[in-house]
């Protein structure tokens, strides 16, 4: 097989399943490890694919791109909703909780209906609405003003002068990306701002990251991954990066999605 023709080849497994391991090229083509690797290089040079540790990927968006609420929504669902149940088992009664702007921190909403004396201090439309959805008279929700983004935050001076002001116990993060080098990423340099400023008034921080966020990266960093108390993702996570993740957070909790 021709080097272009094993590329072409290549190209498409990746794009059948989302990513590939060089150890799988090397077995399926018989070729050696440093062929693959030559061969990945020149693909994503091409920009078709992003190359990741062991492994190739499709090329995702650029780091700056934004996808809107609704088409993040129907993504990894079965993995949110997992997710979400295992992180509403942290929140007890009585407790001022903070959840930032995401499908997965929507998800969780959804599942706060039964928490007595809840205050929930949010920068997210949906995640209010959720709420809204499923009234408490003993809980309070605080939904700041500010500039809506595609993903439905509220971001912005006023956003971050209302969070400022706060002090909650837990803040339930969610983010677009993650990886060792850059932390947890947002494509969204106002969200970002904002969503430090959730950190800073929470006593404990627990990202909700499905595994399809592992060597994702938007444009702004909001924290490194050694600040995240809890990290709760999916068993699609690899093992390799669980190992990585695993020596920076507090604690690694992955669930299996139904």
């Amino acid at each position: 097989m021709l080097a272009q023709q094993r590329q072409s080849a290549i190209l498409e497994l990746i794009r059948q399943r989302g990513g590939v391991r060089v150890s799988h090229l090397v077995s399926r083509f018989g070729v050696s490890d440093m062929t693959i690797r030559r061969d990945l290089e020149v693909l994503a040079e091409r920009g078709l694919v992003d190359k990741v540790h062991g492994g190739a990927t499709l090329a995702g968006p650029g780091s700056a791109e934004e996808p809107g609420f609704a088409a993040k929504s129907i993504r990894q669902q079965a993995e949110k909703r997992a997710i979400a149940e295992r992180a509403a088992r942290l929140v007890e009664p009585g407790m001022a909780i903070a959840l930032s702007a995401g499908t997965t921190t929507a998800a969780l909403a959804a599942r706060l209906a039964e928490v007595r004396g809840l205050t929930v201090v949010t920068n997210s439309i949906p995640v209010a609405d959720a709420l809204h959805q499923n009234p408490r008279a003993d809980q309070t929700v605080v939904l700041t003003g500010g500039l809506r983004t595609p993903s439905d935050a509220l971001t912005g001076p006023v956003a971050e002068e209302a969070i400022a002001a706060l002090n909650v116990d837990l803040l339930f993060l969610g983010v677009h990306g993650m990886t060792p080098r850059t932390g947890f990423t947002t494509p969204n340099l106002l969200e970002a701002a904002v969503n430090r400023r959730l950190i800073d008034a929470a006593r404990r921080l627990v990202v909700l990251a499905d595994h399809t966020k592992w060597e994702t990266i938007g444009i702004a960093t909001i924290a490194p991954l050694a600040e995240a108390d809890v990290l709760i993702t999916d068993a699609g996570l690899p093992h390799e990066a669980r190992e990585q993740v695993g020596e920076q957070v507090g604690e690694l909790v992955v669930v299996d999605a139904d």
